[in-house]
C-alpha cells in the first residue's frame, strides 16, 4: 500500500480477509478499479463489498481497462472520491490504475 496524500492510498488486489485490517488502519472507503474475472483466483468485488459493508466501510466498483482510462472514468472517479468518506483506498491488480485515476483527478484540479 502506498499513500499518495493523507486521504488517498493505492494498493494491489485486496481480498475480503484484508478488509478488517484496512478498517483498523482507518480506511472509510474502498474503490475497486479492477474488473471482476480479470485474473484467476481474483475475489469478486461483491465479496469484498460484503466484507466492507459488514464493518461499516463504503465500497465502490469502478472497473477500468489498463491503458484505456477514459475521461468518463476520470469523471466517475472524481465524483466518487468527492463524496467518499476519507481516507480512501483505491485498488486494482497492481495499484497502477488506482494511481492513474488519482493523478487524473489532481491534474483536473490544476494540480491542487
Amino acid at each position: 500500500m502506498r499513500y499518495l496524500d493523507p486521504h488517498y492510498a493505492v494498493a494491489p488486489q485486496i481480498t475480503p480477509a484484508d478488509v478488517a485490517a484496512l478498517q483498523r488502519q482507518g480506511f472509510a472507503t474502498l474503490i475497486c478499479n479492477r474488473p471482476d474475472g480479470e485474473g484467476a483466483g481474483q475475489p469478486l468485488f461483491a465479496e469484498i463489498a460484503a466484507a466492507a459493508g459488514a464493518l461499516g466501510i463504503e465500497a465502490h466498483y469502478l472497473p477500468v481497462t489498463p491503458a484505456q482510462i477514459t475521461q468518463a472514468d476520470r469523471d466517475a472517479f472524481a465524483a466518487l472520491y468527492a463524496a467518499a468518506p476519507k481516507p480512501v483506498l483505491g485498488f486494482c491488480r497492481t495499484g497502477n490504475r488506482a494511481e492513474q485515476l488519482w493523478h487524473g483527478l489532481r491534474e483536473g484540479a490544476g494540480g491542487a
